[in-house]
């Protein structure tokens, strides 16, 4: 793409950047109140049947994910005009979804700023090695690597390592606003759990809240994991890299059904979101529909997505994810074009070394 047609395909996307408060306000009670309801009709189930416990669970983990969407957009100023407002809710929903609004405000900005730049990861994003890199690093680093790409370890262990241990600490260096927040949605979620135990119990809660915790952390890392970690991703180095191609062809169209697409709050359209966050999920749709060329990104289907699942490292070379199998020759390959380091001699070599020069003097 040329620079006037980056510029432009921008500047279109832009006529979507409009906020409808009655549409806001709609979604929040759309959202949020069957959240609450389905909650409470899953504890009235324990008393039936588990079974239909956890089936309700499961929808109301849905209305959570929709809630973080919200979140989301709070975060982007995108859903209410108001700053303050947009502050207050996303504070409220932060409590929710167990997320420190400003500390994720902060690292989910960085996030779209450095979005497929190679030489700027590490911040809001999922940790990824290239081929090269991972063929560098020393044996340790290399195993830690491999289990944190393990599905069972990022969608099993990761909504606990992340929504419940790692947003209860501020990041190192945060602003003072922005630790006062994360202490106080740390306090908001322990008066939301000590009210619900003095109301159903500690067994009713951990039954019911356990299920909705772990499943809408699970599915909402695998969406921001599968909307990235695609085949023909974009990551390219600080010099090449581009904020819209970075967007357009590093964000993929994730093609849901369209009850998914209503509890996931539109964010298949990813690419529309990483070209202007600023653009309200309820007109996502509507801007991916009206440029013609959004339509030419990327998409993937619930059916197509799970190949992501093999995709561990980023090969610069064929601009490509690739499989640690697939990997393996290109490693041996690097490792065999690599110099070879000069051999340390050892305690007895050193020393037979000074002793034939003590025997010489």
């Amino acid at each position: 793409m040329s620079a006037s047609h980056l510029a432009n395909l921008k500047k279109e996307v832009s006529a979507f950047q409009k906020t409808d408060t009655k549409l806001s306000l709609l979604q929040v009670v759309n959202t949020v109140v069957p959240l609450v309801l389905l909650w409470w009709a899953a504890y009235a189930s324990l008393s039936f049947s588990y079974g239909l416990t956890l089936l309700i669970a499961a929808v109301a983990s849905g209305f959570l994910i929709r809630t973080f969407i919200i979140f989301h957009d709070c975060c982007h100023q995108s859903f209410f005009k108001s700053r303050k407002a947009n502050d207050i809710l996303g504070t409220i929903t932060g409590v929710l979804t167990h997320v420190p609004y400003c500390q994720w405000k902060h690292d989910h900005s960085v996030h779209h700023a450095t979005s497929g730049n190679l030489a700027k990861r590490g911040i809001g994003d999922i940790w990824l090695l290239t081929v090269e890199e991972y063929a560098a690093s020393p044996l340790w680093r290399r195993i830690f690597y491999r289990c944190y790409r393990n599905p069972l370890v990022m969608f099993g262990f990761g909504p606990i390592a992340v929504f419940l241990v790692q947003y209860r600490f501020n990041r190192r260096g945060a602003p003072r606003k922005e630790r006062i927040n994360t202490y106080l949605t740390n306090l908001l979620i322990a008066a939301m759990y000590a009210l619900l135990y003095q109301v159903v119990g500690w067994q009713a809660l951990l039954a019911v809240q356990g299920p909705i915790f772990f499943l809408s952390g699970m599915f909402g890392i695998w969406l921001f994991y599968v909307q990235h970690q695609f085949e023909r991703s974009y990551f390219e180095k600080e010099e090449e890299w581009d904020y819209v191609q970075a967007a357009v062809e590093g964000s993929s169209f994730y093609k849901l059904p369209r009850p998914l697409q209503w509890i996931t709050g539109n964010i298949g359209f990813h690419h529309v979101h990483h070209l202007n966050p600023r653009v309200p999920n309820y007109h996502l749709e509507e801007a991916h529909l009206a440029v013609p060329f959004l339509q030419k990104a990327t998409t993937i289907t619930l059916a197509t997505s799970l190949k992501s699942l093999r995709y561990r490292l980023w090969h610069e070379a064929e601009k490509t994810f690739v499989s640690f199998k697939e990997a393996g020759p290109i490693i041996r390959g690097i490792r065999a074009a690599a110099p070879e380091r000069p051999k340390r001699k050892g305690k007895a070599a050193a020393a037979a070394k000074i002793a034939a020069g003590a025997r010489t003097d």
